[in-house]
């Protein structure tokens, strides 16, 4: 198996691994369960770790790699940490205050990339394990994003991000940024390809990142649809590999990052081994056309009183491009209409 590669970042000159494992727990896990997983990641040979305020999950990553810089496992500059700014924190003069907790929770001086985590606010105050409707705020984006370069600025962080942007989204930000975002994280999967959002990224010279990237079985919004889905199935079985190795593969090839989840040290490892052998033009050009079916709708951030009032409007979607599913709608039904039903939300 070959080492983990890296890929450039545009504004920086600075380079971020193709794979990291993600800390988002659902359901969520002890700190003690977490700090062990990163530590079994780092003997594993993973060097991306992904984080965020609101995972809770910052304090055990930072305690295992203090384990594993303590031992000599690695050093600092071999690791790239990224965390994200919540939506609470989301607010001018709140931004560095945030960085600056996240990183005392890291026992870190400066993370690699910090990201804004959705493109709201919410009313400042203790964060919460859910969303009410009357704490949706506009975020007021120009001034939230001069906060981030100042973070950038002041040695904090090595390289600003967003995550959950549209293309629309990401334009208001360049539209009067002195650092445009290196990176942005979405849902990116076999059957969710963001094939218009890839595209405006490459031209602007933004490195997508991919999360979700087998479909998040077992996140409240998460399905089995990518891990069942049958084309995938014969990929894998005709190419000798794992079905989640053909996803993490030809997420690599599209040009994107990936960020894994996962607990199990054989799966770690099974993750890992994408960078010595490639998808075929024809087994490119099968997964391209599967039907796509997009997973993380994030209504919870949607209201009628609030800043977006569908996922449509949060995500920019004005020719209703993403497939809803009904309760008599199954992912069966809109792949292949003649197959026995299967309960899409399961």
């Amino acid at each position: 198996m070959v080492g983990v590669l890296s890929m450039p970042l545009s504004f920086g000159k600075r380079r971020m691994p193709a794979i990291g494992l993600g800390t988002a727990s659902y359901p969520s896990v002890s700190a003690e369960a977490m700090r062990l997983a990163v530590s079994e990641a780092i003997a594993a040979g993973f060097r991306h770790f992904d984080a965020a305020a609101i995972y809770h999950s910052e304090q055990p990553l930072g305690d295992a790699i203090a384990d594993a810089l303590r031992q000599g496992l690695v050093e600092r500059d071999e690791l790239f940490i990224t965390t994200k700014l919540w939506c609470t924190d989301a607010h001018p003069g709140l931004v560095i205050p945030a960085l600056r907790e996240s990183l005392r929770k890291l026992q870190l001086e400066y993370v690699d990339l910090y990201l804004i985590h959705w493109p709201v606010s919410l009313k400042p105050q203790e964060m919460k394990s859910h969303i009410d409707p009357e704490d949706l705020l506009p975020m007021d984006l120009k001034s939230v994003w001069e906060e981030m370069e100042e973070c950038q600025k002041l040695g904090l962080v090595k390289t600003i991000g967003v995550s959950n942007f549209s293309c629309k989204k990401l334009d208001q930000i360049l539209a009067t940024a002195n650092i445009p975002p290196a990176v942005n994280q979405v849902e990116m999967h076999p059957l969710w390809q963001q094939k218009k959002l890839m595209e405006f990224c490459k031209e602007k010279g933004i490195l997508v990142s991919a999360y979700s990237p087998l479909g998040s079985n077992g996140a409240p919004w998460g399905s089995t649809n990518v891990m069942e889905c049958r084309e995938l199935k014969e990929i894998a079985l005709a190419k000798g590999k794992s079905l989640a190795q053909i996803c993490l593969r030809w997420i690599y090839e599209q040009g994107a990052s990936i960020i894994v989840k996962t607990f199990n040290k054989g799966r770690m490892k099974e993750n890992l081994a994408i960078f010595d052998w490639n998808l075929s033009e024809d087994e490119l050009q099968k997964i391209s056309q599967l039907p796509q079916v997009k997973g993380c709708r994030a209504s919870e951030f949607t209201s009628t009183n609030g800043p977006y009032k569908s996922p449509e409007e949060l995500w920019d979607d004005k020719k209703g491009k993403m497939i809803v599913p009904t309760l008599t709608t199954t992912f069966a039904d809109i792949c292949y209409p003649s197959t026995i039903f299967k309960n899409f939300w399961r």
